[in-house]
């Protein structure tokens, strides 16, 4: 069954008349149409008991239609209210729009407003969110190998990255030698901005990169994904320029074990919480348990960030088709930060990463 009959289904077993798909990954989830919008509205609309349509700004709609995508598609120009040609298009197309589904994790306050005006009376008490969320949660096989080519990606770009290591170079210098090296390659397009921090930068955990230079005898944290075909790839590794302090090897000793351990324990039917705790006691006994200050990890997939949190105080059983990040982290200001994460899938055996880039502590000369 595809995605979008999936979510019809629901609209029926729950006896839900119209599904307003309103994020644009979403809207690309269920119709196969993928685009940003930016300020314009690209929706999806679904409905229990008639075909569905797509809904786009004039200027993406032939590429909607040659999309793949089987059923209408409609368009708006820049100057005409496309919650008035919405309402047109949904009372002609069925008599049951009195009970809505919109994405409460997504749609605007003013947008939400603007569709009320054309439909006072109906209710749109319905979450589609938390339908899809699930949904997305089991990836498919063919879903799973497109996250494995990501990976492949990301891979590359660490090779990139570790060899634009110099002394003298900035992490911004780095960071863009890595992305052009990456278009080059093929890849258009980071999962997120590409991370590069470089000594004690690193113990910020979002922070940089910056134009501070890469120094001798410390430690370079990388943080960076691809996307292809739509799906992302996450991943983190710390490599040493030079030989970096005691401290800073120590820390990035135990967070190698936490990442490695959590990864080898992981099985089907553990908590995700379960999970959590396995790399976060190692972290807490060395010593370092309060400078872990996030989760162990996070669902990944059409966002680098979805359903669901590896963290304590969520009890949801991991199971196979899940995919989702191991990373923890330590980071102590004004000495160092390190982070060692792979995204992977859960299998019936176990864990298995999409990025295989080696984590032990690589050692680039100084130079």
């Amino acid at each position: 069954m595809s995605q979008l009959a999936k979510l019809q289904k629901w609209l029926q077993d729950t006896n839900t008349d119209v599904a307003y798909i309103s994020d644009p990954i979403n809207v690309n989830y269920f119709s196969g149409y993928g685009s940003d919008p930016e300020e314009r509205v690209l929706a999806l609309f679904v409905f229990k008991d008639a075909d569905p349509f797509l809904f786009a700004p004039q200027l993406n709609v032939e590429e909607a239609k040659a999309s793949g995508f089987e059923y209408d598609v409609y368009g708006y120009l820049d100057h005409e209210n496309p919650f008035a040609i919405i309402a047109e298009k949904i009372k002609a197309r069925t008599k049951n729009f009195e009970n809505w589904a919109i994405e409460k994790d997504n749609l605007s306050v003013i947008r939400y407003q603007a569709i009320k005006t054309f439909f006072p009376t109906v209710g749109m008490t319905q979450d589609a969110s938390r339908f899809i969320e699930q949904t997305r949660l089991y990836k498919s096989d063919a879903e799973i190998e497109i996250m494995n080519q990501a990976g492949a990606d990301a891979d590359f770009a660490f090779q990139q990255a570790f060899a634009a290591v110099k002394t003298g170079v900035s992490e911004r210098d780095i960071m863009g030698q890595i992305e052009y090296a990456l278009k080059k390659h093929g890849v258009m397009e980071m999962s997120f901005s590409t991370i590069v921090q470089a000594g004690a930068n690193a113990a910020n955990p979002h922070g940089g990169p910056s134009l501070d230079l890469v120094e001798p005898n410390e430690l370079v944290l990388f943080d960076l994904g691809t996307v292809k075909d739509g799906y992302m790839s996450d991943a983190t590794r710390t490599i040493a320029y030079g030989t970096p302090s005691e401290k800073a090897q120590d820390i990035f000793k135990v967070c190698l074990e936490a990442n490695v351990t959590a990864m080898d324990k992981a099985k089907p039917g553990m908590t995700a919480a379960e999970l959590d705790k396995i790399a976060r006691d190692i972290i807490t006994k060395a010593g370092y348990g309060e400078f872990f200050i996030h989760r162990l990890g996070h669902g990944i997939g059409k966002s680098t960030h979805e359903f669901p949190s590896i963290m304590e105080g969520n009890n949801m059983e991991l199971q196979p088709g899940m995919c989702f990040s191991v990373e923890p982290g330590i980071y102590i200001p004004g000495v160092a930060g390190v982070r060692i994460e792979d995204c992977g899938h859960m299998t019936k055996d176990g864990f298995v990463p999409f990025t295989h880039t080696p984590k032990e502590l690589l050692t680039i000369p100084l130079s």
